[in-house]
C-alpha cells in the first residue's frame, strides 16, 4: 500500500476512463520522464479492476533478450498461477496472457516497455500481431504501453507504421502543477513555510517520488542535505542514475550536452561549439531526445510583428532536479561522497541565492498557466510565450526577459522572474526600466512590466506604480490548493 495517496492526474485519469464507455478494445502509450508516477497512474486507474502489470529489468551490461524473457515469463506465470512456463519466444508469451484475458474487463500494463523489448528485434513485430488476432477481440481489454524513453517509444511504436491506425489513447506525464505539489507536501504532513515548500520544490520541481522522499519533520535545507550532500542520500547518484537507465551507453554524450545548458540556455551551434561536436549529426537527434524526454525544452523566438516563430530557438534545461545537480552538486560531488557536507549549511554555500533564483524561474515557466490567470488572459488570447533573448545588432540592443508574452491586442507581458529570501526593493524597477528601454517592440504595441516573486516586495516598489501586475508566486500556492 502506497504511504502517499494518489494526489492529481485528474485529466489523464478522465481520459483514461473515458475508455470505459467504449466498445472496442483499446491500446494506450503513457510517456513521461523517469519518477514523474506513469506506473501510479496506471495503478490508479486499474483500482478494483483485474489488472496484469509487467515491468521490464533495468539495463545492465548482462541483460539480455533472454533475460527479459525469463523476466516476463515469471512475473507471467506467478500472475496466472503457473509454474515452469517456457520463455524462448515472444509471441508464445504474449499469445499465452491473450488467453487468459479474452474475456471481460481486463487492463494490461507494460511498463519500461523499453528494457523489455529494445534487445530483441522481433518483439514489437510480435506483440503487434498478437495484438491484432488475439487481444483485440476482448472488445472491455485496454493494454498500456508505458516508459521513460520517450523517444524510443516515439520511434518504434507511436511512429511506426506497424502500429499505426492502433492506438487509442497517447498521454504524456508533465511534472506535478503546483497546487498538486502544495497537495502533497501537505498530505504528507510538511509543514514549512510557503517559502520553506518553494526550496523544496526548486530542487525537486514536481517529480512525485522526489517529493515522496521529503522527511515532513526536517526543514527544507535539511531534507535538500540529506538528499543530496549525504554519501548515500537518494539523490546523490540519481543524475547517473537517470542517463544510465535511459539512454544506456550513449549516456554520456546526453550528461554533457545537459552540463552545457546548465550554464545557460545555448542555441543549436553553440551546443555544438561547446562539446567540440559536428553539427548536422546526430547531435540534432540526441537533443531531441531530451526535449521528448521532458528534461530540455526548445524555447523558439518569433517574430514580433506578425507572432510567427523563427528558425532561431535556444535550448534550455527544464529539469530542476537536474539544473540543481550540475550547478549545485555536480561541482562537490567528490566531497559529498567523501561525507565533507554533513555539518555544512548548504544554504551558506557560494552561489546558492543565484540557483535558487533559476530553480523558481523554472517553476514559474513550467506553471505559466498560473501567470495567464492572474493577468486574466485566456490561452487562445496568446499568439506566443516564451523566454526571449534579443540578439544586439548595429540597430538594436541586447536584451534578454525571463518570460515574454504577446496577446492577439497588441500588448507585451515582460516578465522578471526574482526569487529571494529578502523583500525586493526598488532596484528592480531601474532594471526592468533597462530592459524595457532596449526591448525592441513594434510601433502601437503596449509595453507591460510584470514582477513575478516569491517572498515580498517593499511599499516603494508597490507604491511606485510601475509595474503593470506584481504577483506573489508564494500566494498563487496556497490559493490553488484551495482549489484543488
Amino acid at each position: 500500500m502506497n504511504a502517499v495517496p494518489f494526489i492529481g492526474r485528474q485529466k489523464e485519469l478522465r481520459n483514461l476512463q473515458q475508455l470505459l464507455a467504449k466498445k472496442t478494445a483499446s491500446l494506450v502509450v503513457i510517456t513521461g520522464r523517469r519518477r514523474i508516477g506513469k506506473s501510479r497512474l496506471v495503478a490508479e486507474f486499474a483500482h478494483n479492476k483485474n489488472f496484469y502489470s509487467f515491468s521490464g529489468l533495468p539495463p545492465t551490461p548482462a541483460t539480455t533478450a533472454q533475460s527479459q524473457r525469463d523476466e516476463f515469463s515469471r512475473q507471467l506465470g506467478e500472475q496466472l498461477g503457473l509454474q515452469g512456463l517456457k520463455a524462448d519466444d515472444w509471441g508464445n508469451l504474449f499469445t499465452l496472457l491473450a488467453r487468459q484475458t479474452a474475456q471481460g474487463r481486463v487492463i494490461i500494463l507494460f511498463d519500461e516497455i523499453s528494457w523489455m523489448g529494445s534487445k530483441d528485434p522481433l518483439f514489437l513485430g510480435k506483440l503487434k500481431i498478437i495484438w491484432d488476432l488475439q487481444f483485440k477481440k476482448n472488445p472491455a481489454l485496454i493494454l498500456i504501453l508505458c516508459g521513460s524513453v520517450s523517444s524510443w517509444i516515439e520511434k518504434n511504436i507511436i511512429s511506426s507504421t506497424g502500429f499505426f491506425g492502433r492506438i487509442s489513447l497517447k498521454l504524456t506525464l508533465e511534472e506535478l502543477l503546483l497546487s498538486e505539489c502544495n497537495a502533497f507536501l501537505n498530505k504528507e504532513g510538511f509543514r514549512g513555510s510557503l517559502l520553506e515548500k518553494f526550496i523544496v520544490l526548486s530542487v525537486t520541481g514536481g517529480v512525485p517520488w522526489y517529493l515522496e522522499l521529503i522527511n515532513p519533520a526536517l526543514p527544507a535545507s535539511e531534507n535538500i542535505k540529506k538528499l543530496c550532500f549525504e554519501p548515500d542520500g537518494m539523490l546523490t547518484d540519481e543524475f547517473n542514475r537517470i542517463f544510465h537507465d535511459l539512454f544506456g551507453k550513449k549516456g554520456t554524450i546526453y550528461q554533457q550536452i545537459v552540463a552545457v545548458l546548465a550554464k545557460q540556455p545555448a542555441e543549436y551551434q553553440e551546443i555544438a561549439a561547446a562539446l567540440d561536436y559536428p553539427s548536422g549529426g546526430p547531435l540534432s537527434e540526441y537533443l531531441n531526445d531530451l526535449v521528448t524526454s521532458g528534461f530540455i525544452s526548445r524555447d523558439y523566438i518569433w517574430t514580433l510583428t506578425t507572432g510567427k516563430e523563427s528558425q532561431l530557438s535556444k535550448y534550455r534545461l527544464r529539469d530542476n532536479y537536474l539544473r540543481f545537480y550540475l550547478k549545485y552538486m555536480a561541482p562537490h560531488i567528490h566531497k559529498i561522497k567523501r561525507g565533507q557536507f554533513k555539518q555544512v549549511a548548504i544554504s551558506s554555500l557560494p552561489a546558492w541565492d543565484s540557483v535558487m533564483g533559476l530553480q523558481f524561474e523554472n517553476l514559474v515557466l513550467n506553471n505559466r498557466h498560473l501567470i495567464y490567470q492572474q493577468l486574466e488572459i485566456k490561452p487562445e488570447e496568446i499568439i506566443a510565450d516564451n523566454p526571449f533573448f534579443q540578439r544586439k545588432t548595429s540597430k538594436q540592443k541586447g536584451c534578454q526577459i525571463d518570460y515574454l508574452i504577446q496577446t492577439k491586442f497588441n500588448n507585451f507581458y515582460l516578465c522578471e522572474v526574482k526569487f529571494s529570501k529578502n523583500e525586493i526593493n526598488s532596484a528592480i524597477i531601474r532594471e526592468m526600466s533597462q530592459k524595457m528601454e532596449r526591448f525592441k517592440r513594434p510601433k502601437g504595441f503596449a509595453c507591460l512590466p510584470v514582477l513575478i516573486h516569491v517572498n515580498g516586495v517593499n511599499s516603494e516598489v508597490e507604491e511606485s506604480g510601475f509595474f503593470a501586475k506584481i504577483i506573489d508566486f508564494s500566494q498563487l500556492l496556497a490559493a490553488q490548493h484551495a482549489l484543488y
